[in-house]
């Protein structure tokens, strides 16, 4: 099913194209404007923020909780009628640690509050939370990709793959600009988005 769309575009490679390309250019503003500073850090709030961000210009619901369940695979993500529950008590959870940081993502990462791109608008959203709480962020590029699906998706039952996984890849480069639009390449490239260069746009 392709998504309803601001493009009007009916075909899904051309959609995945636009969407890599325009919310890539978007990413890349997010960070050269400041305007990734007025993300309220670690609140669905800010992840809101982000996700509108990156997707406005695309799709009508960029920011909004979705109103269909959804799932990947065999794996259900939270539940229309829990989600707006989860998210409450997902902001009201610890962010005061490494493990309460990486608990608090993967908990998010099960609401998946958007209809489409919650990977993508999360992983920055974990790297603000890390930034503020440790003056750290991941380097993605450490990060393999069939590694970090295969511990996100055993996440849900037990986080420990996930933190050591990340934990290794953590920099105190927190305000590179090449670092973050390298990390959105790989974040992109997760979802199996790798036509376009954030740098090059």
């Amino acid at each position: 099913m392709i998504l309803k769309n601001k493009l009007n575009i009916t075909d899904q490679a051309e959609l995945a194209r636009a969407e890599e390309k325009i919310s890539k250019l978007k990413a890349k503003q997010l960070f050269d404007s400041g305007d990734i500073a007025k993300a309220e850090i670690g609140t669905f709030a800010g992840l809101a923020c982000i996700h509108a961000y990156l997707f406005e210009d695309i799709y009508d619901f960029s920011g909004c909780i979705r109103e269909v369940n959804i799932a990947k695979g065999d794996f259900r993500f939270a539940p229309l009628m829990y989600l707006r529950q989860s998210l409450e008590h997902i902001d009201a959870m610890p962010q005061n640690s490494f493990d309460a940081i990486v608990e608090k993502y993967v908990e998010m990462n099960i609401a998946h509050p958007f209809r489409e791109g919650n990977g993508r608008a999360t992983r920055i959203w974990l790297d603000l939370i890390l930034k503020k709480e440790l003056r750290q962020v991941v380097d993605w590029n450490l990060v393999d990709k069939d590694d970090y699906l295969s511990a996100m998706q055993r996440s849900v039952v037990k986080d420990i793959e996930i933190k050591v996984l990340l934990k290794q890849a953590l920099t105190n480069q927190v305000d590179d600009r090449a670092l973050f639009m390298k990390g959105i390449d790989i974040s992109y490239y997760y979802e199996g988005y790798n036509e376009f260069k954030t740098e090059d746009l």
